[in-house]
């Protein structure tokens, strides 16, 4: 246990306690654990206890005791993964189709922090005991480049790159029907979908988040259009969502496309850029379509033939 003190720097409007928390404590614990933590009576605001649906303002005074981070449960396993960069700050992972981020809901095993623990390379702490070392994520179905933070002030380093959108990110995309323009932009904020749950959807909720993707055609077919994909914002499945919002779903999507059996999502992570949180250089890095990504392309391009 240990005591902590905070005070809420400039934030443009008021924001809930647990959620303020949560961010402020990067990650390293759930909102369940925050909550738990502020039912408990231990966190006072401006000298009174506060609840998790108490709001803060700029210059609130919060202080309280932080319980110390529960160990890790987490056991390596050996599974192969393809690294194509590594320093003594972080990593550089080319991520298979089918290989899930972190351990989650009906995913306790085979995930790729599993096997960066296997490697016995040290791995930050600051999204928390099933989160080690990671900075964004994959889906489980999309492939490609992927880094990984080995201590917290570069993970610190990167997340911040990420949130001021600096870390450059694009994606290749195989989706569904000809795609009219050269290039476009979708601005729809995403939110939870309001009656599945497990998906996201477009959203006027005042929940949904902010959500931009930038695309430009670098093929197209009779019935369907490779994409190059930037992603300006991170939300959960948001290529997935927007390019479904404007027709064109991505091939393979069982949750937001048309239920195609093409063996896998038409999505690859291929390109990333970012500052090395140590040296200040540039790092780029570009990932080749894996065998079975480059098969959906060859499909198309039968059916010119």
């Amino acid at each position: 246990m240990a005591s902590f003190e905070l005070k809420v720097p400039a934030i443009i409007y008021p924001k809930r306690l647990d959620i303020f928390l949560k961010e402020a404590w990067g990650g390293r614990y759930s909102r369940q654990e925050v909550k738990r933590l502020l039912d408990e009576g231990v966190v006072r605001v401006n000298g009174c206890v506060a609840k998790p649906k108490s709001f803060v303002r700029e210059g609130d005074e919060i202080v309280g005791v932080l319980p110390s981070p529960k160990p890790s449960e987490l056991l390596p396993e050996p599974i192969p993964l393809r690294v194509i960069y590594e320093d003594e700050c972080l990593l550089v992972i080319d991520k298979p189709s089918g290989l899930v981020v972190h351990p989650g809901a009906g995913n306790r095993q085979g995930t790729l922090v599993h096997a960066l623990l296997s490697r016995g390379s040290p791995l930050s702490s600051r999204g928390g005991s099933e989160r080690p070392g990671i900075v964004h994520r994959l889906d489980k179905e999309t492939s490609g480049l992927l880094v990984v933070a080995k201590d917290n002030r570069s993970h610190r380093h990167l997340q911040a790159q990420l949130e001021s959108r600096t870390f450059s990110k694009h994606y290749t995309a195989l989706v569904h029907g000809v795609v009219e323009f050269e290039e476009g932009r979708v601005e729809k904020p995403i939110g939870r979908h309001p009656k599945i749950r497990q998906k996201m959807a477009v959203s006027s909720s005042s929940r949904a988040k902010l959500a931009q993707t930038r695309y430009r055609v670098i093929r197209r077919f009779k019935q369907a259009t490779l994409l190059d994909v930037k992603i300006l914002t991170g939300r959960t499945h948001q290529i997935r969502v927007h390019l479904t919002s404007i027709g064109h779903p991505v091939f393979g999507d069982s949750v937001y496309g048309k239920g195609d059996r093409a063996g896998r999502l038409g999505l690859h992570a291929s390109k990333i850029s970012f500052v090395h949180p140590k040296t200040g250089k540039i790092m780029k890095f570009e990932s080749a379509w894996p065998a079975d990504f480059s098969g959906l392309i060859e499909n198309q391009e039968k059916l010119e033939a």
